[in-house]
Protein backbone atom coordinates (compact mmCIF):
# COMPACT_ATOMS: atom_id res chain seq x y z
CA UNK A 1 0.00 0.00 0.00
CA UNK A 2 3.04 2.44 0.68
CA UNK A 3 4.28 1.77 -2.92
CA UNK A 4 1.06 3.14 -4.49
CA UNK A 5 1.08 6.25 -2.27
CA UNK A 6 4.59 6.99 -2.77
CA UNK A 7 3.59 6.18 -6.55
CA UNK A 8 0.93 8.35 -6.76
CA UNK A 9 2.52 11.31 -4.97
CA UNK A 10 5.58 11.04 -7.08
CA UNK A 11 5.92 14.07 -9.81
CA UNK A 12 9.75 13.02 -10.89
CA UNK A 13 9.46 13.33 -14.55
CA UNK A 14 6.18 15.34 -14.82
CA UNK A 15 8.24 18.09 -16.57
CA UNK A 16 9.46 16.00 -19.19
CA UNK A 17 5.94 14.93 -20.25
CA UNK A 18 4.38 18.45 -20.21
CA UNK A 19 7.38 19.40 -23.02
CA UNK A 20 7.26 16.18 -24.66
CA UNK A 21 3.10 17.58 -24.94
CA UNK A 22 3.57 21.05 -25.95
CA UNK A 23 5.95 19.84 -28.40
CA UNK A 24 3.56 17.20 -29.81
CA UNK A 25 0.82 20.43 -30.07
CA UNK A 26 3.81 22.42 -32.26
CA UNK A 27 4.30 20.15 -34.60
CA UNK A 28 0.87 19.62 -34.98
CA UNK A 29 -0.30 22.90 -35.71
CA UNK A 30 2.66 23.56 -38.05
CA UNK A 31 1.51 20.28 -39.96
CA UNK A 32 -2.19 22.10 -40.24
CA UNK A 33 -0.32 25.63 -41.29
CA UNK A 34 1.93 24.18 -43.69
CA UNK A 35 -1.04 22.02 -45.34
CA UNK A 36 -3.54 24.94 -45.76
CA UNK A 37 -0.43 27.14 -46.94
CA UNK A 38 -0.01 24.19 -49.55
CA UNK A 39 -2.63 25.41 -52.03
CA UNK A 40 -1.33 29.09 -51.84
CA UNK A 41 2.15 28.02 -53.46
CA UNK A 42 0.75 25.69 -55.39
CA UNK A 43 -1.50 29.11 -57.31
CA UNK A 44 2.04 31.01 -57.16
CA UNK A 45 4.02 28.52 -58.74
CA UNK A 46 1.12 27.67 -61.46
CA UNK A 47 1.25 31.48 -62.08
CA UNK A 48 5.35 32.17 -62.34
CA UNK A 49 5.40 28.96 -64.85
CA UNK A 50 2.86 30.09 -66.94
CA UNK A 51 4.02 33.51 -67.04
CA UNK A 52 7.02 32.33 -67.75
CA UNK A 53 6.36 30.23 -70.92
CA UNK A 54 4.24 33.14 -72.14
CA UNK A 55 7.55 35.46 -72.14
CA UNK A 56 9.46 32.23 -73.64
CA UNK A 57 7.59 31.94 -76.21
CA UNK A 58 7.07 35.69 -77.18
CA UNK A 59 11.13 35.67 -76.94
CA UNK A 60 11.07 32.85 -79.40
CA UNK A 61 8.68 33.99 -81.81
CA UNK A 62 10.99 37.55 -82.48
Amino acid sequence: MRFITNFVRDEQGQDLIEYTLLLAFVALASAALFMSAGGSITNIWTTANSRLAAASSEAASQ
